[in-house]
C-alpha cells in the first residue's frame, strides 16, 4: 500500500528518487503527442531545440528527435520569424520570467500567416540556474477564450488579418471594438505590445516576406498587393522591421524565387 502520509518522509527525495528511476527527464514530452494542434519544445540556453512533440516534428517535416536535437529556429523559418523567436526565448532565459499566451503571427500548415498562442517556461538545471526553455505553440481561433485581453480587440484583429491589403482607419477598427480609437490603441498595446496602426503595418511586412520568398512577383508589385501606397513608403516600413531592405532579404533568402514550403509534409 501507498504511504499516504506525505509528512513522513522527505519531499525532495521523492522527486529526486523519481526523476532518477525515470532517467529520461525528456519522456515528459510525450504526454503532448497526442492533444490536437499544440506543438511543445524544449530548447537549451542557446536556443537550440533538445525535443519536441511529435506534431511539431511533423510540422516541421522531420522524421524524428535525432533530426530535430542542435537545430534552431533559424533551420525551420524565414529569419524575421526566427529573430522573433529567439527574442523571446533569450528574454525567459535571462529573466526567468515566463511568457504567457504571448500572440505571435506564424506560418500554419498551409504556409499562410495565422496568430498563434505561445507560452515559455524557463528550465532549471540541478544547480538552479535556467539552461533553456520550454513551451507550446497553438492556434489562436482554438485559445481566443484564454488570452482575455485579445478579446477586447478580436473583432479589430480579424478585419486587419482578413483585410490588410485594403486601406485601413483606425477610427475605422474603433468602431468594429465600439470603442475609441484611443481606447483601442490602449488594448492592442496591452495585449500586442504595438498599437493599431503598427499592427497593421507588421501585418502587411510579414505578407510580403511571404510573398518574397515564395513568388516571381517585383517588388513593386508585393507593394501594392500588401496595401502600401508606392515601393519607397514599403521599403522604409520593411527596413524598419526586418533590417535589410526587401530586395536584400530576398537575395539573401538564396534565390529570387523558391517553392513554398509545405510544413508538416516530410523533405
Amino acid at each position: 500500500m501507498p504511504n499516504t502520509n506525505s509528512t513522513e518522509v522527505d519531499r525532495s527525495k521523492i522527486r529526486s528518487s523519481f526523476i532518477k528511476k525515470m532517467g529520461l527527464l525528456h519522456q515528459f514530452h510525450l504526454l503532448f503527442d497526442n492533444i490536437p494542434g499544440i506543438y511543445f519544445f524544449v530548447k537549451d540556453a542557446e536556443s537550440r531545440m533538445i525535443f519536441g512533440s511529435q506534431s511539431l516534428l511533423a510540422r516541421l517535416g522531420l522524421e524524428n528527435q535525432d533530426a530535430l536535437v542542435g537545430t534552431t529556429d533559424y533551420d525551420h523559418f524565414p529569419k524575421h520569424v526566427a529573430d522573433r523567436f529567439v527574442l523571446d526565448d533569450q528574454k525567459v532565459i535571462s529573466t526567468g520570467t515566463p511568457l504567457i499566451n504571448h500572440l505571435e503571427l506564424w506560418y500554419n500548415e498551409q504556409r499562410l500567416l495565422d496568430m498563434f498562442v505561445t507560452q515559455k517556461h524557463p528550465v532549471y538545471g540541478a544547480n538552479g540556474s535556467i539552461i533553456g526553455v520550454m513551451g507550446t505553440v497553438q492556434s489562436y481561433e482554438n485559445n481566443k477564450k484564454s488570452v482575455v485581453p485579445y478579446l477586447e480587440v478580436v473583432e479589430a484583429v480579424d478585419y486587419i488579418r482578413e483585410n490588410y491589403a485594403q486601406k485601413i482607419k483606425v477610427p475605422d477598427l474603433a468602431a468594429l471594438s465600439n470603442i475609441s480609437p484611443r481606447q483601442l490603441n490602449r488594448r492592442f498595446i496591452s495585449v500586442f505590445g504595438i498599437n493599431a496602426q503598427q499592427f497593421l503595418i507588421k501585418t502587411r511586412i510579414q505578407s510580403a516576406c511571404e510573398a518574397l520568398l515564395n513568388s516571381q512577383k517585383s517588388i513593386l508589385e508585393i507593394a501594392m498587393d500588401v496595401g502600401f501606397c508606392d515601393q519607397s513608403a514599403f521599403t522604409q516600413h520593411f527596413h524598419k522591421h526586418v533590417g535589410v531592405t526587401p530586395h536584400k532579404y530576398r537575395i539573401q533568402s538564396g534565390s529570387v524565387f523558391r517553392p513554398p514550403i509545405q510544413l508538416g509534409q516530410t523533405t
